[in-house]
């Protein structure tokens, strides 16, 4: 029977700021042979990064805890078996949730998004709505962030995050709260998704939607059934994307 082998040397990352130790150890791991392994040194539990190499790697990640605990974990990865990586298409990390434990997720996902700089993207898959990580961007990142749709099929739901550092403020002083992409969806569910979303925010905030043809229509019932002024606003006019950014007018 083939015995793995092991690096010898321990690497050390707690040197090192956190958004570089992922870096690195993904970076070491994608090139690590099957059977082999690497031992690392961190200051916290590094779990968010066990589930990160498991949703762009899959089932082949070996994760051993060495010692836990204080300021020194220490963790033994092994590569169980060959793994051609998943492609970010325009993210900076990845998370599949439908991999991650049901009482890790919030860890997992906010450890990881509280790494990430201005203008990176965290994409999240996951078999059910996220309706409750959505509600804390919303609750804890307003302004600050965009909520953008990218697969909505039988279980996979597929949805990029982008970290914004600016206010978030539109041409006229009011703040964005959110962004959302309806194309992947039934119309019936876009005009759910639009209606609640305009529930969601206060006087003087506004979001984002992008649509596949002219929400015109959408607009006309807006207009006669809304009791609380909006201000409704081209960013992009077709041909096959129609941006529009919906105030919610002080009254």
């Amino acid at each position: 029977m083939e015995t793995p082998a092991l690096h010898q040397e321990e690497i050390d990352v707690r040197e090192l700021i956190p958004i570089k130790r992922h870096e690195k150890l993904l970076k070491i791991f994608s090139e690590l042979p099957v059977h082999e392994s690497f031992i690392f040194i961190n200051d916290h539990d590094p779990l968010p990064l066990y589930y990160e190499f498991r949703s762009i790697h899959g089932d082949v990640v070996g994760w051993e805890y060495l010692n836990k605990g204080g300021r020194e974990w220490k963790v033994k990865v092994t590569r169980t078996d060959a793994s051609l990586g998943k492609e970010f298409n325009g993210a900076s990390t990845i998370i599949d949730l439908r991999s991650v434990a049901a009482e890790d997720w919030k860890h997992v996902v906010f450890h990881r998004y509280g790494m990430m700089e201005e203008g990176d993207t965290m994409e999240l898959t996951s078999a059910d709505e996220l309706k409750e990580i959505h509600g804390i961007f919303v609750q804890k990142f307003e302004g600050k962030h965009s909520w953008v749709y990218r697969k909505n099929e039988p279980g996979e739901l597929v949805v990029h995050i982008t970290k914004k550092a600016s206010s978030g403020l539109g041409d006229d002083g009011y703040a964005v709260v959110n962004e959302i992409d309806i194309r992947p969806f039934t119309p019936t569910v876009r005009h759910e998704m639009f209606y609640k979303a305009f529930e969601e925010i206060k006087p003087g905030e506004a979001f984002v939607f992008i649509n596949d043809h002219d929400p015109k229509p959408l607009y006309y019932q807006m207009e006669a059934e809304s009791r609380e002024p909006f201000k409704w606003e081209y960013l992009i006019k077709g041909p096959d994307e129609w941006k529009v950014r919906v105030i919610k007018v002080q009254g």
